[in-house]
């Protein structure tokens, strides 16, 4: 038996308490796992894990061993991890999570770079607005934006954008501009709402202090891409972030309103486990994401006027296909920042 694996598998099935999940994450068969686990004990001579029918609990022997396969696990990674680092050449598969938005619009348009400077790394791209459990889903990272409520994890701010207040003109056709924040009680707001269900009103700076404004609502959305289609449409005001809504400012589908009201600036961070000794792919892959946003005004909070940041996107094979508001962070082939500043 291979008890390095066998310590590998053991831990993970403790970490998401789940032989199912520990399968689906470390791509193995669920009947290999169960016979791992079952192998090590007989050669442990002890029971590592009390099963029933709805979740795995530790025995006594099972937290020693837990403590110390753990050990040996961050030691022999911090090993590996040395010698990984002195050939520069980090390796093997990423899993990556981050709003779909920046994503789609930022990130895959400049994948290329990274994958000329780490052909090694195999990434796996989550785009999703939904919170993530790292260790749960196998995650090795996630990008966040706003404030961080989770202390757990390793926070590095890589970027931030400055929401815009608009809304389209046959919204303000028909209910008319506002130029204060009182009048918005008389106006609707898009809801977004966050998974558990919460609804988040606009909010402004005046006077240095945030001003949240509740608004009516008939609509609610917790997509970010619906989000700005429903202000398009003209189903209320939205505050969606710049870089989203910058291709609909230019074309006139959307008008900023309340200019001199600017939203609180959004951070975004990259988080990953706290763990002794950070991965190199890990630590590759973020300081590569904080280099693509720092060569955007528009992803460090900077607000462009609607002439900023054109420029064709990275070369497409079916150009047809991509999102429109692609151009509004438009990268080179050469991975440089198209912004006119």
């Amino acid at each position: 038996m291979d008890k390095l694996h066998a310590m590998r598998v053991f831990v993970r099935v403790v970490e998401v308490n789940s032989f199912t999940k520990a399968a689906d994450t470390l791509g193995l068969p669920r009947a290999s796992v169960t016979t791992t686990i079952q192998n090590l004990e007989a050669a442990l001579g002890v029971r590592l894990l009390q099963r029933t029918t709805r979740k795995l609990n530790l025995t006594l022997d099972g937290a020693a061993y837990l403590e110390g396969a753990t050990r040996i696990l961050q030691d022999l990674e911090e090993v590996e991890s040395s010698f990984t680092s002195a050939r520069k050449t980090p390796r093997g598969r990423l899993r990556v999570d981050m709003p779909g938005s920046i994503g789609r619009l930022v990130i895959i348009p400049a994948i290329h770079e990274f994958h000329s400077a780490y052909p090694e790394i195999e990434l796996m791209l989550g785009l999703s607005d939904r919170p993530i459990d790292l260790i749960q889903e196998g995650v090795d990272c996630v990008l966040r934006v706003g404030e961080l409520q989770d202390s757990s994890l390793i926070a590095r701010r890589v970027g931030a954008f400055r929401p815009v207040t608009c809304a389209s003109p046959s919204y303000l056709a028909a209910h008319g501009t506002p130029t204060t924040l009182e009048e918005l009680e008389r106006h609707v707001s898009v809801k977004y709402f966050s998974r558990t269900g919460k609804l988040h009103e606009p909010s402004f700076e005046r006077d240095g202090k945030d001003h949240e404004v509740k608004m009516a609502g008939t609509v609610s959305v917790n997509d970010a891409d619906a989000y700005v289609t429903c202000g398009v449409e003209g189903l209320g005001i939205v505050q969606a972030a710049r870089f989203m809504a910058l291709p609909h400012l230019r074309s006139g589908a959307l008008v900023e309103i309340l200019a001199e009201y600017r939203p609180a600036l959004m951070p975004i961070s990259a988080l990953y486990p706290q763990n002794r000794h950070l991965s190199p792919k890990v630590r590759v892959f973020v300081d590569w994401i904080a280099e693509i946003f720092e060569r955007c005004p528009l992803m460090q909070g900077e607000d462009l006027p609607l002439d900023a940041c054109r420029g064709e996107a990275v070369r497409p094979t079916k150009p047809e296909k991509l999102p429109v508001a692609i151009d509004s962070v438009a990268m080179d082939p050469e991975g440089a920042c198209l912004c006119v500043v």
